[in-house]
């Protein structure tokens, strides 16, 4: 099974690559109402994954696929299905979709169903989304005239199947998308739910950006001997996308941005934060700046979501702010550049943000301001995509990093939580309770969320000192006077 090919701590497929000489959509065996729909949107030849996919899943196998974002994943499982409930020409019936296709995000969701719907224009069948962030009466009402394909989001899709409005027990064909972004956003006890009321026999489809071992863990319990099909070395960048890094001060990212945004070639952008505050505040300062954005994360309302992703698509903004949450179901064309300018904690991250951009035989820049405190997760990104970034140094606000060794404060020992207490006479400070500090050498996070500052404790025998005589002294009261002897 799929645990078998770990290595390392990481997931190399066993399986050889599938090359299927496909060089036109007419070599497959997908109905002509599928075709004429492909030919009216100028698709002719399948991508690499659509080509290997497609005639397996046609023949109802079960499969795994490995393939970056912007790869043509979601064509690669639609065409299939469409093909097949054409053939099957079966009515639908009220709360029991047929088809369940599950999204880590809303946005997502929303294309996955825009691509069935441009798909099979030409054939009948009903299909709603499910999520979150509006209300669940239309979704309701759908499902109650009879759907034959449900894309939903984990959360909702639970609500509506306790409510009774969901029924998953007829259900043939299970569709799990972006399943390690499922699991980094913490859907795994929700996927675990909804496994449990699928009927054992079915065909299950599982697609993945990345492969560490938790998600192969999660597929090796969830398929029936799955074809592998892999279309790019795991855990690699679009080849496509020009990388680089950029060594900046916190304080001066938002200059930097602006001053990266007025370079040649600079069109569309998309730029990640690493908080939802953070997001709103950088695309306020840019609007005042005179450089039109928008911002989106979980926050914001889902029509306020669509809105900022139409404007974006549309060309009415330059920039798009946005948080990893939301990142996944942004698929817009002509994206020039992707800023990182929080890095990412979850180096897999890295991976996801910048296939935003060198989509669809585009290429694309990805820039990432790397602040002190961020050089760890520098790091992490670069071992897990196996190269070094290269480093852009012709900016106005380059910094060149410290060392790799001890962290700042000389070389005392390193300590498990935040910085060394008792130096330069700033007393000691209580290590209970947590840590205090970033993950990253205890420096301040990103947006001002954290300094890592604990206020002094009295009275609670931390590890920074000795209990205070006397316990710790009522709110207003006075200090008791010192005599000669307690000095």
């Amino acid at each position: 099974m799929i645990a078998d090919c770990a290595h390392g701590g990481r997931i190399a497929l066993k399986q050889v690559r599938i090359e299927l000489s496909i060089s036109s959509f007419r070599e497959l065996q997908l109905s002509e109402s599928i075709q004429e729909a492909l030919a009216a949107e100028n698709y002719h030849t399948p991508t690499p994954i659509q080509g290997q996919a497609i005639p397996h899943l046609l023949e109802g196998s079960d499969l795994i696929g490995c393939a970056q974002t912007g790869t043509g994943k979601t064509a690669a499982f639609a065409l299939p299905i469409l093909n097949q409930l054409e053939q099957g020409r079966r009515r639908a019936d009220p709360c029991a979709p047929r088809v369940l296709v599950l999204s880590p995000t809303r946005e997502l969701a929303t294309q996955i169903a825009e691509s069935f719907k441009t798909y099979g224009r030409n054939i009948k069948f009903r299909l709603t989304t499910i999520f979150g962030g509006v209300g669940q009466n239309p979704q309701v009402r759908a499902l109650k005239r009879g759907v034959h394909i449900a894309i939903a989001t984990p959360g909702r899709l639970i609500d509506l199947m306790d409510q009774g409005y969901v029924d998953l027990s007829q259900t043939t064909t299970f569709v799990l998308d972006e399943a390690d972004r499922m699991l980094d956003m913490g859907f795994l006890p929700a996927l675990k739910t909804i496994i449990s009321e699928l009927p054992e026999k079915r065909q299950t489809v599982f697609f993945t950006a990345t492969m560490p071992p938790k998600v192969a863990q999660l597929a090796g319990g969830l398929l029936q001997n799955p074809i592998r099909v892999e279309v790019a070395p795991e855990s690699t960048t679009a080849e496509r996308v020009e990388q680089r890094v950029l060594y900046v001060n916190q304080n001066d990212k938002r200059a930097l941005l602006e001053h990266s945004l007025q370079g040649e070639g600079v069109g569309r952008t998309l730029v990640f934060t690493k908080t939802k505050h953070g997001a709103d505040r950088l695309a306020k300062d840019l609007n005042a700046s005179g450089i039109r954005s928008d911002a989106i994360h979980g926050n914001k309302t889902q029509n306020k979501r669509n809105r900022a992703l139409e404007s974006f698509r549309k060309g009415r903004t330059q920039v798009l702010v946005a948080t990893d949450v939301a990142a996944r179901g942004i698929d817009v064309d002509g994206v020039t550049h992707v800023v990182n300018y929080d890095l990412p904690i979850d180096p897999e991250s890295y991976v996801h943000r910048i296939g935003r951009t060198g989509r669809a035989g585009r290429e694309g820049i990805a820039l990432s301001f790397c602040d002190h405190g961020e050089i760890g997760a520098l790091r992490a990104i670069e071992r897990l995509i196996r190269m070094s970034i290269v480093v852009d140094a012709e900016h106005p606000f380059h910094f060149e990093p410290r060392s790799r060794g001890p962290r700042s404060g000389g070389g005392g020992p390193r300590r498990k939580y935040g910085k060394p207490y008792g130096r330069s006479g700033g007393g000691n400070r209580s290590q209970s309770g947590g840590s205090g500090g970033s993950k990253y050498g205890g420096d301040r996070q990103s947006g001002g969320e954290s300094s890592g500052e604990r206020p002094k404790s009295y009275g609670q025998g931390g590890r920074g000192g000795s209990k205070r005589p006397g316990g710790k002294r009522p709110f207003g009261g006075k200090p008791k006077r010192r005599t000669g002897g307690e000095r």
